[in-house]
C-alpha cells in the first residue's frame, strides 16, 4: 500500500512559486523577501515576546538598588510581566547596559511586550507620577507618616516611623512616588532639612546651644504660640527656667506623651512618669516632640531675654508674663477665670 498517493504533493506548487520568483527583478525580490521575513519575525515576536496572558495590569514591581539582572528577570517572570526570564535577560543586555538599571518602583498600568518592558527598565521609566504632600509645622513622625500614607500608595509606614528622626522632618511640600523606598523618602527629608537649616546656622552658633537643643525647644514653641514675637518671648522664659534650674512645666509635651491637650489634662496626667514630662524632670525633654518649622527654630535660637519666669495665654491667644508666682496668679485670675 503506497501512502503517498493519499496526500497532495507540494512539489508543483513550490516549483510554480520558484518560477514566478525567478521572473521578478531585484527590486521586486527585495520587497518579497522583506515582507516574507517580516511575517516570520512578526510570528516569532508574537510567540516569544508578547505580554503573557496573565500580565498583572495595575501592579507595582520593586527593583532594589544593586539587584542583579538575573534576579530581576526571575521576579518579573514570577509576577507574570514577562513570559521567559532568560529571553528577557538577553533582550535587556542586547538593548543596553544591564549594570545600570535604575532602582525604584515600576508601575504596569496595562499589558506590555517584553521589549517594551526591557526598554522601560533600562531607562528607569517608572510610570508612577509623584504625589504632592504638604507637611504642616509641628507634626510628629507618626502624624507625618500617617499623612504620607493617606496620600501615597504603597508607602511603608511602619519602616518610616521606625527610622525617621523626630525634629528632623522639615515641614514643607514634598513630592513622593508611589512605592518609593523608605531610604529614598528619608533622603529627601534629610536633604531638605540640611538646606533649610543653613538659614538658621548662624543664629544657632550665636545662641551657644546645640542644634538638638534648639530643635527640642523649637518643637515646644511650635505648640505654645503661633507668632514669632510670642515664640521668642516664650523662648526667653523657658531658657531662663532651664538656666535657674526650674522645671519647664509646659503642657505641650502631653499630647506627645499621652495624646491629651492642655484642656484635657488631669492632676494624674501631670504626674505621668515619662522623661518627656517637664513637670517631673528639669531641663529640656530628651528630644523634640514634633518637627518644628523655621520660625520656631529661629525663635528658639534668638530668645527675647527677660526676667519673666511664668507665662500664660488667654482665650484670645494673647500672652501674659510674670516674674513672680504671685504675679502669675494675678494674671491667672484676671485672664483665665
Amino acid at each position: 500500500m503506497h501512502w503517498h498517493h493519499h496526500f497532495p504533493t507540494f512539489a508543483p506548487l513550490i516549483n510554480r512559486v520558484a518560477a514566478w520568483y525567478g521572473r521578478r527583478d531585484a527590486a521586486e525580490r527585495f520587497v518579497i523577501n522583506f515582507v516574507a521575513w517580516g511575517g516570520i519575525v512578526y510570528i516569532l515576536f508574537v510567540v516569544f515576546f508578547s505580554a503573557p496572558a496573565g500580565f498583572p495590569a495595575g501592579a507595582y514591581l520593586d527593583v532594589r538598588e544593586g539587584t542583579p539582572l538575573k534576579e530581576i528577570a526571575r521576579t518579573f517572570e514570577e509576577r507574570g510581566v514577562v513570559g521567559n526570564a532568560r529571553l528577557f535577560e538577553y533582550t535587556v543586555r542586547l538593548l543596553g547596559d544591564d549594570k545600570r538599571i535604575p532602582a525604584g518602583q515600576y508601575f504596569f498600568s496595562r499589558q506590555e511586550n517584553l521589549v517594551w518592558v526591557a526598554m522601560r527598565l533600562l531607562h528607569g521609566d517608572f510610570e508612577t507620577s509623584a504625589v504632592r504632600v504638604t507637611i504642616p509645622e509641628g507634626l510628629t513622625v507618626v502624624q507625618t507618616g500617617k499623612l504620607i500614607l493617606s496620600k501615597v500608595p504603597e508607602f511603608s509606614y511602619r519602616q518610616f516611623v521606625e527610622r525617621a528622626r523626630e525634629g528632623y522632618l522639615f515641614p514643607d511640600t514634598y513630592f513622593f512616588r508611589p512605592g518609593q523606598p523608605v531610604e529614598a523618602i528619608l533622603g529627601v527629608f534629610e536633604n531638605n532639612f540640611r538646606v533649610k537649616m543653613l538659614k538658621a546656622q548662624d543664629a544657632i552658633k550665636k545662641s551657644g546651644r546645640t542644634q538638638d537643643e534648639i530643635l527640642t525647644m523649637a518643637s515646644i514653641l511650635e505648640k505654645e504660640a503661633s507668632k514669632i514675637k510670642d515664640r521668642q518671648q516664650i523662648a526667653g522664659v523657658l531658657w531662663h527656667r532651664i538656666d535657674v534650674g526650674m522645671p519647664l512645666q509646659v503642657d505641650a509635651v502631653f499630647p506627645y506623651i499621652i495624646g491629651k491637650n492642655t484642656f484635657e489634662l488631669t492632676r494624674e496626667d501631670l504626674a505621668v512618669d515619662s522623661p518627656y514630662n517637664t513637670y517631673k524632670y528639669k531641663g529640656l525633654p530628651p528630644g523634640p516632640i514634633g518637627n518644628p518649622g523655621l520660625d520656631s527654630i529661629l525663635a528658639a535660637a534668638t530668645p527675647i531675654k527677660s526676667k519673666y519666669v511664668f507665662f500664660l495665654s488667654d482665650k484670645q491667644g494673647n500672652f501674659h508674663y510674670a516674674v513672680t508666682y504671685a504675679q502669675h496668679l494675678v494674671n491667672k485670675n484676671k485672664y483665665l477665670d
